[in-house]
């Protein structure tokens, strides 16, 4: 028989064997997931004996969790922006960055945006991080690929906001309504280059969709196509805004200008890299 503490201590020890970040960190998440326990619960029940049942579901998450299957497709849900999210192999998990790019976008408002249009929305993560925040919107979510599409209607339903929350396929904005004018256009889009991609951790480029990842050779495809083609959908005094890639502002720059932004500007992240690109409409 054997104590949940010497559970922890054996399963961290695996994990760090396998290369994994933070092993005893990972290992209490999994380990408390198995058994229904929040983290801080474990440090009640150290001396805790644990029956084979639990000892069986508990090596087959952290087997998992060895092969570098990231945590949050294991356990399948993530905190994000004030929501719990589903998430799974279907599509991108959502990441710090992207929720810091949302307080951000919600700082440029004097108002609420009231017409929402998130770009590559994989899970849902932004579309509904915004719609629970701005309680009044109206938000389209769309992405090109089919699992993520059912993956972000899947978490709309569960957090009752898919009657505000409407999500479609599209390939950028090939399916957005002709015509349709938002307050607001966001979207982390793929934006790492092939190269980039390939040095991603095992965690990244061996479980999660690579068409989240990378749009082809440079990384900036996507960010192009996505610069051109606001610009028709956005009402007036309308912000883009979108993460990006590390050193791709300059392009990025080039680009607003091109394209008639009236202004623009970056921000970066919390660890003082360059992520973020806002431009606004006329």
């Amino acid at each position: 028989m054997h104590t949940l503490l010497e559970i922890i201590s054996k399963s961290s020890e695996f994990l760090a064997g396998k290369g994994v970040e933070n092993p005893r960190l990972n290992a209490e998440h999994l380990i408390g997931h198995a058994l229904g326990l929040k983290r801080m619960q474990l440090y009640l029940q150290f001396e805790r004996p644990l029956v084979e049942s639990e000892l069986a579901e508990i090596r087959q998450m952290v087997r998992r969790r060895g092969q570098r299957e990231p945590l949050q497709y294991i356990i399948g849900t993530t905190e994000f922006f004030g929501v719990e999210l589903k998430v799974d192999k279907r599509a991108l998990i959502p990441r710090s960055e992207t929720e810091y790019l949302l307080s951000l976008v919600i700082e440029k408002f004097v108002t609420e945006p009231a017409n929402i249009l998130d770009l590559g929305t994989g899970s849902g993560a932004i579309a509904l991080g915004l719609a629970k925040h701005c309680g009044a919107a109206r938000v389209t979510a769309v992405d090109i690929s089919p699992d993520a599409v059912s993956l972000a209607q899947e978490n709309a339903v569960a957090l009752k906001l898919s009657d505000r929350v409407t999500v479609n396929q599209s390939d950028w904005f090939s399916n957005v309504v002709s015509g349709t004018r938002f307050d607001l256009i966001v979207a982390n889009p793929p934006y790492l280059s092939a190269s980039e991609t390939a040095d991603t951790l095992i965690e990244v480029r061996g479980f999660e969709p690579e068409v989240a990842l990378t749009p082809g050779h440079s990384g900036l495809e996507a960010l192009v196509t996505i610069i051109g083609g606001a610009r028709k959908f956005l009402a007036a005094g309308g912000l883009l805004a979108m993460e990006t890639g590390i050193g791709q502002h300059q392009e990025i720059a080039e680009r607003f200008k091109t394209c008639g932004y009236s202004r623009y500007e970056f921000a970066s992240d919390l660890t003082g890299r360059p992520r973020f690109a806002f431009a606004w409409a006329d």
